[in-house]
């Protein structure tokens, strides 16, 4: 019997606890700050742009703190981006949601990836691992127009701060680890797609992310009473159509528990209410009408990343190369400074 700690949900072959994988990404997260960190002063380019960027923040008024809390949140951000990244590619190559695997994979799909990396650098003999990892990124992005938004080079914190050579090293060594029996420690493998257990990365991945934004995810319970309450009275009002009327808006997403649990719900009555209509038709009916916004980039990112599994799993997508765009509505910002009438 193969020993696999598989993470993705609960059931049979859907993974017994992420406890193991979440302590090792955490040791993760903390080599790559503490790298991140040395870089930040020492590389030219990233020391030269922190430091322009804090002088705007503070002269705009948008910080308060000192430069050193200010840095050290960017070295998380992008700490957990880099980790969050390998994740979101792992999920991927295990579930077969893109063609290839570029970090690791159960049975003959680690030997693939490792094969794929040696050949990679026979063409490429001036690159390093950091490069691999940012071909995998890159990789996911160009497969689905979508999935792009996960890796926009605007926008994610990793992009900002790069790892060294042997920080990047470390943390794909990391993901091809085995167990004694040979077979790779952690597979992604799951029939249900299901992405709860990034709530908990979300939640735990960083203790300084969840002291500075209170990260705490919304109990399934509660998240189920709240749309009882809310959503189900809306839909009577407005019906579903988003041009209608029907919006809705979590603006503190965290993971996107909230997130999900509406698309589920409206995708399901859009099924009922048209039963002959294309699938494609009624996520995106249904995805318009979802939006959420949250402080913490790491978070929209799970957000994002976990509608866009759902909407595929719903649609009956095997590949991401085979589904269209989605109007996934998820923002990064802090939903009490902006919004309509907002200074600035």
């Amino acid at each position: 019997m193969r020993k696999v700690t598989t993470v993705a949900g609960s059931g049979a072959g859907a993974g017994v606890s992420g406890a193991a994988l979440l302590k090792d990404l955490k040791k993760q997260v903390t080599a790559l700050e503490d790298d991140l960190r040395e870089r930040s002063g020492s590389v030219e380019e990233f020391r030269t742009r922190l430091e322009a960027e804090y002088a705007r923040a503070r002269e705009g008024k948008r910080t308060a703190a000192t430069y050193g809390a200010w840095r050290d949140e960017r070295v998380t951000q992008a700490a957990a981006a880099w980790v969050l990244g390998c994740v979101f590619v792992r999920f991927c190559e295990d579930n077969r949601l893109i063609e290839w695997p570029f970090l690791a994979g159960p049975g003959e799909r680690l030997r693939d990836a490792e094969e794929r990396h040696e050949a990679f650098f026979r063409e490429k003999p001036h690159l390093n691992n950091r490069d691999w990892l940012e071909e995998a990124f890159q990789h996911l992005a160009d497969s689905n127009e979508t999935a792009a938004g996960l890796f926009d080079r605007g926008h994610n914190p990793l992009w900002g701060l790069t790892p060294s050579y042997e920080a990047a090293t470390e943390l794909l060594s990391f993901w091809r680890r085995r167990g004694a029996d040979g077979e790779i420690l952690y597979d992604f493998t799951n029939p249900e797609w299901d992405t709860r257990f990034l709530g908990d990365l979300y939640q735990d991945l960083s203790e300084h992310a969840r002291k500075t934004y209170a990260l705490l995810q919304t109990p399934e319970f509660v998240e189920e009473f709240i749309l009882d309450l809310t959503l189900e009275p809306a839909i009577e009002e407005f019906g579903l159509a988003p041009e209608g009327g029907l919006r809705t808006i979590d603006p503190a997403c965290g993971s996107g528990h909230f997130l999900l649990g509406i698309f589920g719900r409206l995708v399901e009555k859009w099924r009922a209410a048209e039963p002959g209509t294309d699938e494609w038709a009624l996520v995106r009916r249904a995805l318009e009408s979802v939006h959420g916004c949250d402080k913490n980039p790491f978070a929209a990112s799970i957000a994002r990343f976990r509608l866009l599994v759902a909407a595929m799993k719903e649609a009956g997508a095997g590949r991401l190369a085979e589904a269209p765009v989605f109007p996934i509505n998820v923002a990064v910002g802090d939903s009490l400074l902006h919004g309509r009438g907002a200074a600035g």
